[in-house]
């Protein structure tokens, strides 16, 4: 079966640019003790680990530092497939999505029209594409419908998300995600499996790699020139929590292959949540990609104005 939209000249183009990423054998991740988030105390740890010598303890020591005095919930998550190198924050800690969850929606339509064997229709391909680049919250709902809570559950179990739980009522805005399952999400875009096939792969990447500028804030910030760039970010404000800001990234570029999820929440404000993600991406972003001369040594500026789509949410909550 061959999906039209799926296998677009800009979709070859993005295959041969190697955006389909596949497996790749690293050598066993060495251990690393985890250290404390702004310094000490019974708060949860960043732990990370990595194949790669001396990784490990340069990103424990480096995100710590970006989260120091940083107020709010944060939980993040970072795996890069070339060295073996993970990194781990409250990975099972759940967040409500806000837009973060139209990868999602997009991968579980993709699903679906393989188990039909069928193409995407015109019209599908015009709202994933809005749902996505623009994060177009009407196109989403179209989707969100069409595909319903039995579809939607199908992907889920077969991408093995078991922690995520759409939300109710049509307010896919409120779905519980945690890091944990975004980074299972992001592994199934980024790699071959049996959940998703290559096209559908290169054509979520293909989409997320075309996000409007205005929405290319978190995750991306400080990657390297040299780097390919896939994002999806979402917020919302809702009376308990304060603002949720969330940021999810694929990366692929100068030897690595990696994906971030930063998902926040107690918020101040939206651009305080924005500027906790950035300064943890920018961290990452350094050491596990140091560069310092040449065109390559030019890393990614976000606008100093982001936007995103505000998601539905019921009255008064």
């Amino acid at each position: 079966m061959t999906h039209r939209r799926f296998t677009s000249g800009r979709t070859r183009l993005a295959v041969a640019a190697g955006l389909l990423i596949p497996s790749v054998a690293v050598a066993a991740p060495a251990a690393a003790s985890p250290l404390p988030p702004g310094g000490g105390g019974s708060a949860p740890q960043v732990y990370c680990t990595s194949g790669q010598a001396g990784l490990a303890p340069t990103l424990r020591r480096d995100i710590t530092a970006a989260l120091a005095h940083r107020k709010g919930t944060i939980a993040l998550g970072l795996y890069d497939r070339m060295t073996g190198t993970t990194c781990s924050l409250r990975g099972s800690t759940p967040f409500d999505s806000a837009s973060v969850v139209k990868v999602t929606v997009l991968a579980a339509l993709l699903w679906d029209a393989q188990n039909h064997g069928r193409e995407l229709t015109r019209r599908e391909e015009q709202l994933a594409t809005a749902m996505i680049t623009k994060s177009d919250n009407a196109a989403t709902s179209t989707l969100w419908r069409q595909l319903g809570m039995t579809k939607i559950k199908g992907f889920l179990k077969a991408a093995g998300m078991t922690q995520t739980r759409p939300g109710a009522n049509g307010y896919w805005g409120l779905t519980q995600i945690t890091v944990q399952d975004e980074q299972k999400l992001l592994a199934l875009v980024t790699a071959s499996n049996t959940v998703l096939r290559s096209d559908s792969r290169a054509y979520i990447l293909e989409l997320m790699g075309e996000v409007v500028a205005s929405q290319r804030w978190g995750t991306p910030a400080g990657a390297p020139s040299n780097v390919s760039v896939h994002v999806k970010n979402g917020w919302l404000s809702r009376s308990t929590y304060g603002w949720r800001v969330h940021s999810i990234g694929a990366f692929k570029g100068a030897g690595h292959d990696y994906t971030i999820t930063v998902l926040t929440h107690g918020n101040s404000t939206m651009n305080y949540g924005v500027a906790t993600i950035q300064g943890i991406a920018r961290a990452i972003h350094k050491d596990l990609v140091p560069v310092t001369s040449g065109a390559s040594a030019k890393r990614y500026v976000p606008t100093d104005k982001p936007k995103e789509a505000s998601v539905p949410v019921p009255p008064g909550k």
